[in-house]
């Protein structure tokens, strides 16, 4: 029988803190919500484990390691609202809601989507919620957004709608793959543009959603 509660602190121990995690807020909230309470029931002893745990389809959750680097890139602070795509059964959206104001998560899955909700529910989080809509649609009528986290895998490219929902100065952190080449990059809106900054390297499957067109070959 696996121990959840030592797990998890073995998690922040080894996984979370050597990693360069810079505010506390990040570390109190993987310490505090149980992230084996939002993994498939078969996939349970993975959710302390280095690795992505898959959710199906392309949907994964993220290693802890990326993941907390990620929302510590972007800072969620008391006063935000953070717009989190793909967030699978919600770990992520909590983590984010115990530092943030409030956060929406965004899963294409209306099964998935209604999963995430009655767990967030159980757990009494209260300042987040789930709903179901294309990842690339995000949420336009809750916003705008002063974060934004593409935590369920990988993208190529952010397309531009997702950005015209975010405030001047907003923060993102996303993971890129290049072919077998994966790193995620924070990007800073200014005056509806985003630059970015590469970050780390890490891996996960690509989003469909979020794939480049091809050009035509013949």
């Amino acid at each position: 029988m696996v121990d959840f509660s030592q797990a998890r602190v073995t998690m922040v121990d080894t996984q979370v803190r050597p990693s360069d995690i810079t505010r506390l807020p990040v570390i109190e909230a993987m310490l505090s919500i149980p992230r084996d309470a939002f993994v498939p029931a078969s996939l349970k002893p993975m959710a302390y484990a280095g690795g992505n745990v898959p959710l199906g389809e392309d949907r994964v959750l993220l290693d802890p390691r990326t993941l907390a680097k990620m929302i510590d890139g972007i800072g969620p602070g008391p006063e935000d609202l953070v717009l989190d795509l793909g967030c699978g059964l919600g770990y992520s959206t909590a983590i984010l809601a115990a530092m943030a104001q409030a956060a929406v998560g965004i899963e294409s899955d209306p099964a998935r989507v209604t999963e995430a909700q009655a767990i967030l529910a159980g757990l009494g989080v209260d300042n987040a919620a789930v709903i179901a809509a294309p990842l690339t649609e995000g949420a336009a009528g809750q916003g705008p957004y002063d974060a934004l986290l593409v935590s369920g895998g990988a993208i190529e490219e952010l397309p531009a709608n997702l950005v015209a929902q975010l405030r001047e100065g907003a923060r993102i952190a996303a993971l890129f793959m290049e072919g077998n080449l994966g790193v995620v990059r924070f990007g800073h809106v200014h005056k509806g543009r985003v630059s970015w900054r590469d970050a780390f390297n890490a891996s996960a499957p690509l989003l469909a959603e979020f794939t480049r067109p091809r050009g035509f070959v013949f």
